[in-house]
């Protein structure tokens, strides 16, 4: 494909299905104001959800296309022609299945997070403590399969996979020349596996689980390219919210402070080499969308509506901008 004058790269965070089908409509929004393709940017990061809709563009499906799938419309073209998904039943459901009663998750990453004291991130020293996850993201990896054959990384020259290695919390971010070999579907089903809900994926001999367990976004890793532009589309970062009276919601609320925190201190890397840095998350409209469970998909596509509104209005205002904006 071919590039622009501008070099820019595009970071998918996580945030279950709900996150997924909010990006979408962000995605949409965000071509639209910006007039360019995102398919062709020099850089794509995906994490967790983020990481399906990365692994889609990456084979060259259009968000025109992903915004059809999210509304179950047939797509006549492209990789995705005549792929049948249902969002409803393809990861397990809105509730994790029982987990494997085995003790912890990862022994390997207690005594790890010991020895490395505050270096390791919160979630990733929790995500040790969590029972083995038995859900099944086998028909996450048929999908990427499908669209990218089996052994093969991604059509897209720099498409890059956020997951995290669960015997040492390290993250790792498959597709760069340091990374563990790894077909695309299973750096995919790696970086979907949420602890303690999906079966962590085994790849050559180690034990991965979701990128997410070590950031939501991980937009530094895209400072090495110095990019002039990164767009981050983030389902788990809001600049506003609204006030849940719900215990579960305050506690949420608390917890998309941390990672909005989280993103902003990623961005600053890349804004203090020179790049411009745009990030997108949910508002207070989009957070009633979602409600309180991510994964569910019933309630798809009414985030995939509200949030090509929110985001359009959002960028038409000049809004969405990183912590220098």
């Amino acid at each position: 494909m071919a590039k622009s004058a501008t070099r820019r790269g595009i970071v998918l965070g996580g945030g279950g299905i709900l996150g997924g089908a909010w990006a979408v409509g962000a995605l949409h929004a965000l071509e639209e104001a910006r007039g360019f393709d995102v398919r062709e940017v020099d850089a794509i990061v995906g994490t967790s959800a983020g990481s399906v809709l990365a692994a889609l563009l990456g084979a060259g499906v259009s968000v025109d296309q992903l915004v059809a799938h999210q509304r179950g419309e047939s797509i006549g073209t492209g990789p995705l022609a005549g792929y049948l998904w249902d969002y409803e039943s393809a990861t397990g459901g809105s509730r994790p299945s029982m987990p494997r009663l085995r003790g912890p998750g990862s022994v390997r990453l207690m005594a790890s997070s010991l020895r490395r004291g505050r270096q390791l991130p919160p979630t990733a020293v929790l995500s040790a403590f969590l029972p083995v996850g038995a859900g099944s993201l086998e028909r996450v990896g048929h999908l990427i399969d499908a669209v990218t054959p089996w052994g093969h990384w991604s059509p897209h020259a720099q498409l890059w996979v956020v997951a995290m290695d669960y015997h040492t919390g390290d993250r790792i971010v498959f597709g760069r020349d340091d990374a563990p070999a790894a077909s695309l579907s299973e750096a995919v089903m790696a970086s979907c596996a949420i602890p303690g809900w999906f079966e962590p994926i085994e790849i050559g001999g180690r034990t991965y689980v979701d990128g997410g367990a070590w950031s939501a976004t991980s937009v530094d890793v895209l400072a090495e390219l110095e990019l002039d532009e990164v767009y981050v589309v983030a389902p788990m970062v809001s600049f506003e919210t609204d006030d849940p009276t719900s215990l579960l919601g305050r506690l949420e609320r608390r917890w998309r402070g941390s990672v909005t925190r989280r993103c902003l201190s990623e961005a600053d890397r890349l804004e203090m080499g020179g790049t411009a840095v745009t990030i997108l998350g949910p508002g207070p409209d989009d957070l009633e969308a979602i409600g309180g469970n991510v994964m569910e998909a019933q309630r798809r596509l009414s985030v995939l509506e509200t949030s090509v509104r929110t985001t359009r209005e959002t960028l038409a205002r000049g809004g969405g901008l990183a912590s220098t904006g």
